[in-house]
């Protein structure tokens, strides 16, 4: 058995023991689960995808993908609780300065410092050459003042890549844009929002009024880099969000298999009728070719490659197939989907996110025909 298979054991034994027993309770309460999250520290999970040499796991992509499948299957949220905490660590030790890595990674890699990456804010989210996040240099440090919005392990957490605009007059816009690393002990406020979905995770609104943040606290060597750092780590973000997505359309599709031969109608199981299978036949397809396009995605991501294309193909079909299984599960279900009694209610609540978060699928779309368009030039 070799080392990933031995990991991702350890991940199927902590979502039975640990995970699916409370998931529910947690989910319906919007209880942030402290004690999972200190197991999750003990597996490795916020140091799965950061260097060996900062004390993480060094996973490939491609086994981080199969871990988050894993996890959403159980319970999605999780899945949250790690991946914004792993993003910022990608652009931090794809782009940083040898000493913020030797300063920030090897907590980040343990979880004593956990956290996510703040980009969203009230009037934009898609665009963001429009955000209005200031970071004025003051001597040695940097005053920080903005609202940022949706930002998920903000209130729990303590550490945040936070986008600014160093330089609000740059032409082209992103010129202007930089990345900092802000400790929440610096200043910063942030509380909770509620959501349909993707409930026990915390995401919250973050207020920045004059927090002051050292100079050396920049990711990467100089400022106006910020833009390009953020989207290499949401390469890896999008191959997560692919990944849940496949992860709840597998649990919607075990689900209903299960319930079709449980329960009958006209004296017969609900899986003999053929309207029931042909839902189940069309579902099961779809996670196959959902956990392909995302395998695929991870595996060009390992190699170095640029994988716009990929991840965007992968991010785009396997949050759609989420939502069209989810929402399959809950007409196989009826009545019994409707209540949050039964899990598919809840994957009915969760999967929307999938097609928001990391990019929309719309924006996805453009992406796609966009690299076919630079790859493909007449």
């Amino acid at each position: 058995m070799n080392d990933d298979q031995v990991i991702l054991d350890a991940v199927d034994k902590f979502l039975e023991r640990e995970v699916a027993p409370i998931a529910r309770d947690y989910e319906l309460a919007d209880e942030y689960p402290h004690e999972m999250v200190e197991k999750m520290r003990t597996l490795g999970l916020f140091g799965a995808t950061i260097g060996t040499q900062y004390g993480g796991m060094g996973l490939s992509a491609e086994t981080y993908a199969q871990i988050v499948e894993r996890v959403s299957a159980v319970w999605m949220s999780v899945c949250g609780i790690f991946n914004s905490h792993l993003i910022m660590s990608a652009a931090l030790e794809k782009f940083g300065t040898t000493e913020l890595k030797e300063q920030y990674l090897p907590r980040m890699a343990t979880g004593e410092l956990r956290g996510g990456i703040a980009l969203t804010e009230p009037d934009c989210g898609t665009d963001l050459q429009a955000i209005r996040t200031r970071a004025v240099r003051n001597d040695e440090d940097y005053l920080v003042t903005g609202t940022k919005q949706w930002i998920t392990n903000s209130v729990e957490g303590n550490l945040l890549a936070v986008l600014v605009k160093t330089d609000p007059d740059a032409q082209p816009r992103h010129r202007g844009m930089s990345l900092l690393l802000i400790e929440k002990n610096m200043g910063y406020q942030a509380h909770k929002l509620a959501k349909l979905g993707y409930r026990g995770v915390d995401t919250g609104e973050v207020v920045f009024d004059s927090v002051r943040v050292p100079t050396t606290n920049l990711i990467g060597e100089t400022e106006g880099q910020g833009l390009k750092q953020i989207l290499s780590g949401l390469a890896l973000g999008r191959i997560n969000v692919a990944a849940r997505g496949v992860g709840v359309a597998r649990a919607a599709l075990d689900a209903s298999v299960s319930y079709a031969q449980l329960r009958e109608t006209f004296g017969a199981p609900i899986g003999s009728h053929q309207a029931i299978q042909i839902k189940l036949a069309d579902m099961a397809t779809k996670v196959e070719a959902a956990r392909l396009l995302t395998q695929k995605a991870a595996q060009a991501y390992d190699s170095g490659a640029r994988c716009d294309l990929e991840a965007g193909m992968a991010k785009l079909f396997a949050t759609e197939t989420a939502m069209e299984n989810s929402n399959e599960a809950l007409r196989i279900h009826g009545a019994y989907g409707y209540s949050p009694e039964n899990v598919v209610e809840r994957y009915y609540r969760d999967a929307p996110l999938l097609v928001i978060g990391e990019g929309t699928n719309e924006l996805q779309r453009i992406i796609i025909a966009r690299q076919l368009l630079e790859r493909n030039p007449i």
